[in-house]
Order: structure tokens, then C-alpha cells, then sequence
């Protein structure tokens, strides 16, 4: 492999999951350059929204002003049958009427602005990789073609991922059984069913996006998954949207016109030797409750800081495998609830029974805390290997009182370095995480809710907002510190523990 290397890491795919990741990796201090087919983006918005948990991860990133005013919704729904999300605690159905363009456009501003390299018009070809990096053949519109190298490579190219084909990735799961359209239709004037609608023939969907513009989804029983490279045309939907509700709106338009399929398929591995999958080239599924979007972010977000970590020399033996052994668990369980959904809400007279017990089960607070969970993505927990309660669990927002005044968990988190919460003001705490300064920002305080820590003086939080450790007393911290961060005596500074310091003052790590 040609040692002269383009970047770090090459992300191929600028959508909300490349564009997140390359955010991440230059946090933490990787280059990387973004290749996208695209010579610009397209407007077109399949995402309305996304969950809680993605909400938090720009959160932590200091990102949600950039998306001005954010509405978020108590009520939700599984599988077409609402309920009150905010039966668990912290949790909501998610950021609504939120644009996939705007996250696009956010996230692409944010990754730039932190130095990341976004090459539009460039389609990906192939790859070759060998045991020092990899080797990229991209081209332009018109035929011209270019070698690329760096360290590692991440597919993040959507589900028809060329990267995950041409690494040979197992892409296991089952076919699409029907085809469904998705349109943004102007000057139709159509009835809202923002939770769908079940008739004889399937169901239909329609929400107002803006004056005269409505977002429909048309699902119509027996229509047969469409040739996804051929895009519908608006007469096909107007058909069918009138063979299923009987209204007519071939006099109007639509801005934009596509179809999906409920085609569920998930890679058997994340990760083969350089080569790594995110978002939906990694898991696809039916869209419900704009769990595909986050997901992606998520994948991105617990990716970043361990590829960064991994290309700067620092990251701890297998750190970069967590990722599979983390991520690839929730993709399944997305993949299970997602086909839930398809089964309670797309299916005929047939599944009647099953829609009427779902009815009476979501009654329940056990119930419903248990799918607010699952849907919003709050309840994700990696399996860490015991120790507290908290531990695998994300660190929620929190105000915790300090030298500096009252200040958000989230805030904490903006640089993407690791943070200990010193909860009780200990020496001894803050001494054993001192050699590890420049990865992890030590911030003495108290927290508001006596309660919101279970009784742990202290919890070491990873730079994507997961609780790597919570304890007691310091038993366990240099170990946890070990695992997640390295050696102190291979500590190579980022950079950006200044940038936490501006505004929070100097930790005390005395």
C-alpha cells in the first residue's frame, strides 16, 4: 500500500451519518476526507425529525442552536397506536418536522468548521486494503478517476452501500415483501392523517409540511417492491392514493417522489479489517418513528472517538472492536422493533387480533416505558461487564452546581474528550485520573438531584456520553481509565481540553 496517505480516514457517503462521524473524528484530532456522489445536496428530505437519544448526541456536541428553534412531541406512537412517551423518564417522542436537509446542512457546517475535507461529485468505485491502510478508486461525473489512501475506510454510503459490497460484507436479512411511496405533494389539499390511516386496500399517511405542501406515504396491499432504480412517478401515486381513500389528487403535483421497501437486513459484522460500516449502510429497515436517521448518528457517535483514538496511537487493545460489540446488538434490536411496527400497522385483516391485544398491552406504564425506551433509543446499554448500575448506560442531562456556576452534564461534552464527575469533591479521585489529563477533563460539582447518580461519588463518562465507570469510592477508576483511554505514559493531547477550560475554568485535578 502506498505509504503517502490522503487522510487518516476516508468516510465514503455525506449524509447524516458521514457527516456526523467526520464531525467526531476531528474532535478527535483525525483528518478525514468525506466522499460524496452528490455534486450538492438535494433538498429532498425523507427524515422528518429524530429521537430523543440523537437529540442528546447533538446535545453533547453543542449543536441543537444551530438548528434554531426545536419543537419536541410527548406523544408518540408504536406501530400506529399513541401513547405519552413521557412515561419514562427524560424521554419524548423526538425532535419533529426537523428537515433530513437541515440535519444535513447543520452537520456539513459543524464537520467543516472543524477542519473536515467534503469532496462533492466523487462516486466510489473500489477499494483494496492490506495491513497498513487502504487504497480507494473514486471518479467524477464525467469519467475521471483518482486514487485516494488513508488508514481506514467507513461505509456510510446508505443502504445499497457499493463500500459494504465491495469489501465483501454479509448482508443477511429478508427481502422486501411490498413496495410502499413517499411524496411531498403540492396543491392537493389532502386530509391530515398524521398517524396513518388503515382502509380495505392498506394505508395511507399525510402530514402538512408547509402552506399547500403534504407529506403522504401511500401503502397499498399487494404492491409488489418497486425497481428502486427507477424513480415513481407522481401519477402512479395519485393512483394509488385514490384507489385506497377514493380522493382524487391528480390535479396537483409533488415536489418530490420515491419508494421503499420493508426489506430488513443487517451486516453479520461492523468491521473488516479496515474497513468499517455505518448508519444505514450497515442495517436497513422499514422507516418507523425515524429510527434510521438516529441510528446512524448514534453508529457515528460511538465510532468517532475510537477510530480517532485508534489512528492517533493512543486507543487501547481491541478499543475499535467495541464498536461491532456495541452497535451491532442495537441494530438488531431496531431491526426487531421496526418489523414490530410493519406487522401491528401495515398488515391486512389478518393481523386484527394482534393490533387489538397491542391495544390493550400499551395501557400499561410497565408497557409503555418499555417501547418509549426501545423507540427513543434512551434505554440503549452496553454490556460493559458489571460494576454499577449506571454503567453501559448514557449519561443523561444533568445540572450539576460547581466553582464556576450551574452547568449541563451535556455541555461537558462539547470538545469530545472523556469527563470524570467528581461528585463528592475527592482528592483522592481526581489524583488517580490526573495522568490521564489530556484525554479526560476531571469537573468537581454537585449535583442538583441528589438522586440522579445513585449513590456514586464519582462516574467516568466516554467522549459519545456512555458511563464507562461510576463508583463509590476510586476502586476500579484506574482500570476503567485503562480500558476506555489507555496508557497515561502514551497521552498525546488534543488540543481541545483548552477549549472545555475557556468557559468551565481549570479543572482541579489537586
Amino acid at each position: 500500500m502506498d505509504s503517502q496517505r490522503d487522510a487518516d480516514v476516508i468516510v465514503i457517503g455525506g449524509g447524516p451519518t458521514g457527516l456526523m462521524l467526520a464531525g467526531e473524528l476531528r474532535l478527535g484530532g483525525a483528518s478525514v476526507i468525506v466522499v460524496e456522489a452528490l455534486e450538492r445536496p438535494t433538498g429532498q428530505s425523507r427524515g422528518l425529525g429524530f429521537t430523543a437519544r440523537a437529540l442528546e448526541s447533538f446535545d453533547q456536541r453543542g449543536l441543537v442552536p444551530r438548528f434554531g428553534g426545536l419543537q419536541t412531541s410527548p406523544m408518540g406512537h408504536f406501530g400506529g397506536v399513541q401513547f405519552d412517551y413521557t412515561t419514562l423518564e427524560d424521554a419524548h417522542f423526538g425532535a419533529r418536522g426537523i428537515p433530513q436537509s437541515q440535519t444535513e446542512a447543520v452537520l456539513e457546517e459543524w464537520a467543516r468548521d472543524l477542519g473536515a475535507d467534503i469532496r462533492r461529485g466523487l462516486r466510489f468505485l473500489a477499494l483494496e486494503q492490506d495491513e497498513e491502510g487502504v487504497s480507494v478508486t473514486v471518479a467524477t461525473a464525467d469519467g475521471v478517476s483518482a486514487q485516494l489512501h488513508s488508514r481506514y475506510l467507513v461505509g456510510a454510503d446508505g443502504g445499497h452501500s457499493a463500500v459494504r459490497k465491495a469489501a465483501g460484507f454479509s448482508f443477511p436479512g429478508t427481502s422486501a415483501t411490498r413496495g410502499m411511496y413517499l411524496a411531498d405533494v403540492v396543491g392537493c389539499a389532502v386530509r391530515p392523517r398524521p398517524l396513518g390511516e388503515r382502509l380495505p386496500g392498506g394505508m395511507v399517511m399525510a402530514a402538512p409540511l408547509a402552506e399547500g405542501v403534504d407529506r403522504i406515504i401511500v401503502c397499498e396491499h399487494g404492491t409488489p417492491p418497486a425497481d428502486r432504480s427507477e424513480t415513481p412517478e407522481f401519477a402512479e401515486v395519485a393512483a394509488a392514493w385514490q384507489r385506497l381513500t377514493g380522493e382524487d389528487i391528480s390535479g396537483g403535483g409533488a415536489d418530490w417522489v420515491s419508494s421503499f421497501t420493508d426489506a430488513t437486513r443487517q451486516a453479520t459484522e461492523y468491521r473488516r479489517g479496515r474497513v468499517l460500516l455505518a448508519g444505514d449502510a450497515a442495517h436497513i429497515h422499514l422507516p418507523a418513528g425515524g429510527q434510521g436517521l438516529s441510528t446512524g448518528v448514534q453508529d457515528a457517535a460511538n465510532l468517532g472517538w475510537k477510530l480517532a483514538a485508534t489512528v492517533r496511537g493512543w486507543a487501547p487493545d481491541a478499543l475499535l472492536d467495541t464498536y461491532h460489540a456495541e452497535r451491532h446488538p442495537v441494530g438488531e434490536r431496531l431491526l426487531s422493533n421496526t418489523r414490530a411496527q410493519g406487522q401491528v400497522f401495515l398488515g391486512g385483516p389478518e393481523s386484527q387480533p394482534l393490533r387489538d391485544l397491542f391495544a390493550e398491552l400499551i395501557r400499561l406504564d410497565e408497557v409503555k416505558r418499555h417501547l418509549a425506551g426501545s423507540v427513543s433509543h434512551l434505554d440503549v446499554h452496553y454490556d460493559l461487564g458489571g460494576g454499577h448500575r449506571l454503567a453501559g448506560r448514557r449519561l443523561p442531562p444533568r445540572v450539576l452546581d460547581t466553582a464556576q456556576g450551574p452547568t449541563r452534564t451535556p455541555e461537558l461534552l462539547h470538545p469530545g474528550l472523556g469527563v470524570l464527575l467528581d461528585l463528592a469533591d475527592s482528592g483522592a479521585l481526581r489524583a488517580v485520573a490526573a495522568d490521564w489529563k489530556e484525554r479526560v477533563v476531571t469537573v468537581t460539582g454537585t449535583p442538583r438531584d441528589p438522586d440522579a447518580f445513585h449513590g456514586a461519588a464519582a462516574v467516568l463518562v466516554r467522549p459519545d456520553g456512555y458511563i464507562a465507570w461510576a463508583g463509590a469510592d476510586s476502586t476500579g477508576l484506574e482500570t476503567a481509565l485503562r480500558r476506555w483511554f489507555g496508557t497515561p505514559d502514551t497521552a498525546a493531547g488534543t488540543g481541545l481540553e483548552a477549549e472545555l477550560q475557556d468557559w468551565l475554568g481549570t479543572p482541579d485535578r489537586a
